[in-house]
């Protein structure tokens, strides 16, 4: 973008932009997301009004980040850049995970589609998709490969650079954050609070890095910004405020988002959110194949039935039968053996998606 103007109040009012594509698919989430609940609604399905407020808030800033003169004033200022990015990759995916739409759709639509989503929150490649083990490291990547390489002068310079750079950053912040900012539907089980809290802190490390590095770097990385422009602070004094707003801004947001979970852990301290139930959900995961059992592992014959049946499920064979009496060899009359007794069944479990137990 050529021939910035220098802001002004009479700038920030005129510089607006309109991006047809991005505010025809706005205006269908917003109007898809009310639709959802005013058939919740209809369904006898109490939806928050918090949760509804979170996503039109989000998408509120979505026009914010690309429409507004935040948006204009970020193709000429690094610094405004960061602005964007950190709205984008922090700030709004927040808010989509704390609206739940997942878990809307789950509830206010018919049994195929909840049916489907149950199957894709249990698909092996849903679970990868939102495990911190993949999120973690795609969240570092994309802020050092992004701010730390050649990648801003050519994001400068070509707009579907750009414009593809937005929608990595707010994918990026919403798969890491899907697990860990909410009790959206994603997987079972729920990531402890501590756990969360861990991975969290884990994410300022890439934030620290990025700024730091912007602060103290002699050497200017996207020279393009300064050259839309003929005002304005000198790039390497840009370059350093863009480093101060990722370092402060970024870890201040990721602090907030962490005394968010602490708020959730408090307000649930007296369910089983510790990591007690994580581990026995990793156990029935690994010795059953299910994180929801129907069956409890600890009863003895009850683990040996589950596991010998996975197993034959897995060769292809029928399951063997467990034997109920001894053989003896006959003496005598035979007499009928006496059964062996047995427990009274334990009556069967039903699983039920999560408790609506997020800060929304």
């Amino acid at each position: 973008m050529e021939g910035v103007p220098a802001p002004t109040s009479a700038t920030i009012l005129t510089t607006w932009t309109w991006p047809p594509v991005v505010n025809v698919l706005l205006l269908i989430a917003a109007a898809g997301y009310l639709w959802l609940v005013r058939r919740a609604t209809r369904h006898g399905l109490r939806w928050p009004l918090l949760r509804t407020g979170c996503w039109l808030l989000a998408l509120a800033l979505t026009v914010v980040a690309v429409d507004s003169a935040l948006a204009t004033y970020s193709h000429a200022l690094f610094s405004v850049h960061m602005v964007v990015h950190l709205l984008l990759i922090m700030v709004i995916p927040t808010l989509l995970v704390w609206a739940q739409p997942i878990r809307l759709l789950h509830d206010a639509t018919g049994p195929t589609t909840a049916a489907t989503i149950d199957r894709m929150r249990a698909s092996r490649g849903f679970r990868i998709l939102v495990s911190p083990r993949s999120t973690v490291p795609l969240y570092g990547a994309v802020l050092l490969l992004t701010h730390l390489t050649g990648f801003q002068q050519a994001m400068s310079t070509h707009m579907w650079i750009h414009d593809s750079e937005l929608v990595l950053y707010l994918v990026t912040g919403y798969l890491l954050l899907l697990p860990l900012a909410g009790d959206e539907l994603t997987i079972d089980p729920k990531w402890p609070f501590a756990l969360r809290l861990v991975v969290l802190a884990i994410c300022v490390g890439p934030d620290t890095l990025v700024g730091v590095t912007l602060m103290m770097s002699g050497t200017v990385l996207a020279p393009a910004y300064a050259d839309t422009r003929h005002w304005g602070p000198d790039p390497l004094a840009d370059q350093s405020l863009a480093g101060v707003i990722m370092w402060l801004g970024g870890d201040g947001l990721m602090m907030l988002i962490m005394l968010a979970a602490v708020g959730q852990w408090i307000r649930l301290a007296d369910r089983d959110t510790g990591l007690g139930p994580w581990l026995d959900g990793i156990r029935h995961r690994a010795l059953l194949g299910t994180t929801a059992p129907e069956t409890d592992i600890d009863h003895e014959h009850a683990a040996l039935d589950a596991y010998n049946a996975r197993l034959a499920r897995l060769n292809g064979t029928p399951a063997p039968a467990r034997a109920g009496v001894r053989a003896h060899k006959p003496t005598g009359a035979a007499r009928p053996a006496a059964p062996e007794p047995t427990a009274a069944p334990e009556p069967a479990r039903t699983n039920y998606p999560a408790d609506r137990e997020g800060p929304c």
